[in-house]
């Protein structure tokens, strides 16, 4: 009986708003780990509520606990709205777990007892909306610090956000947009993980350099200093937060399509789209001036296409290196065709683990 008293007090504490610890349960006690103490690598805010809103994709937090469960507590702004987080537990990738309305919960359970390890990522683009950590609760929870590795940032579209690539809970053409997306697994976090560097994504889906995908803009380096990646608003990321060894940046697959065929389109200009990536690629070495730039093609595009975005490429990189000539020279990374089997023609999480592995070499050797 005195057990069940102090379990059912270790619940009311877990529901309470600043309850800290609980004595007495069979683990230990629960304490409450507020947003404000976490640690996230990516773009985030705390709100006025100090409320941690995790703003772009795969911006993630980790923490520590002792014993076989911890609470993560999240709200969105939309009630009726919903968006995924996915976390990896011990250093193994476990799942995601979609987040509904003002109030959720994200219950990480462990197979045993002792001290456990938690990152958690934010599976949606910035355009979803953020998700907002409210707390943190378990038994000797403890914020982590980011680990001392290289930093890479990748810039880029759809394609780099991981959307339309997991189609494994809502089958592809049902459900909403980002119901499909997988940020964890895109190309970045895997190539990421796998030369031993952490990542930031800056990444919209439909963007391109001097046009999107059915429409001239706002492009993604107009929307690139605003905080959420939105062109109305007002507010812009801090830049000084984090300092990555390599900015990676690909674009170009949006700028060359064909839109929606309704929508009137201008043939593809290749003198605009080289003068755009240049003033974009000197804005970034404006803001990072110690970064390795790299661009990448696009695995999406074949034959003609294909070989005018690599010509584009190679002019940005002749003319960026001139203007920088003590500077790290740009690298450049052409991809292989691709054909993509994932939701609306993107990449599959198979086949973002395919580009990862032949971008592998290429940034270890960058690092």
């Amino acid at each position: 009986m005195k057990n069940r008293y102090a379990y059912l007090a270790a619940v009311l504490c877990v529901l309470q708003v600043g309850c800290t610890a609980v004595p007495g349960t069979s683990e230990g006690q629960v304490q409450e780990l507020p947003a404000t103490a976490l640690q996230p690598v990516g773009r985030f805010q705390v709100n006025k509520v100090q409320g941690l809103e995790l703003i772009s994709s795969a911006v993630h937090f980790g923490f520590s606990f002792e014993g076989t469960q911890a609470q993560v507590m999240t709200s969105l702004f939309n009630p009726k709205g919903h968006s995924y987080l996915q976390y990896e537990l011990d250093g193994v990738y476990q799942k995601r777990i979609r987040i509904d309305g003002p109030q959720d919960t994200l219950v990480i359970t462990a197979p045993t007892s002792g001290k456990h390890t938690v990152w958690v990522y934010k599976t949606t683009e910035a355009h979803s909306g953020p998700v907002v950590i409210r707390k943190v609760t378990g038994p000797k929870v403890s914020a982590l610090k980011p680990a001392s590795k290289p930093l890479i940032e990748f810039i880029g579209n759809s394609i780099t956000c991981g959307a339309a690539a997991d189609p494994s809970e809502v089958p592809c053409g049902t459900g909403e947009y980002h119901d499909q997306h997988n940020a964890y697994m895109a190309y970045g976090p895997q190539v990421a993980r796998a030369v031993k560097a952490d990542f930031i994504l800056s990444s919209v889906s439909g963007y391109g350099a001097y046009r999107n995908w059915n429409s001239n803009g706002p492009t993604l380096p107009e929307v690139y200093e605003k905080i959420d990646f939105q062109d109305k608003n007002p507010q812009r990321w801090d830049f000084s937060r984090f300092s990555p060894q390599i900015v990676s940046i690909a674009l170009g697959t949006n700028d060359f399509s064909d839109g929606d065929g309704k929508t009137p389109r201008l043939p593809f200009d290749s003198a605009t789209f080289v003068k755009a990536y240049i003033g974009f690629v000197k804005n970034v070495k404006a803001i990072y001036p110690k970064a390795q730039i790299a661009l990448l093609s696009s695995p999406m595009m074949n034959g003609a296409k294909k070989q005018a975005l690599e010509n584009c490429l190679s002019a940005v990189k002749a003319q960026v290196d001139a203007t920088y000539p003590a500077a790290k020279p740009v690298a450049l990374h052409f991809f292989k065709p691709m054909r993509a089997t994932g939701c609306t023609g993107h990449p599959n999480v198979e086949e973002h683990g395919v580009m990862a592995a032949e971008l592998e070499p290429f940034f270890k050797k960058l690092l």
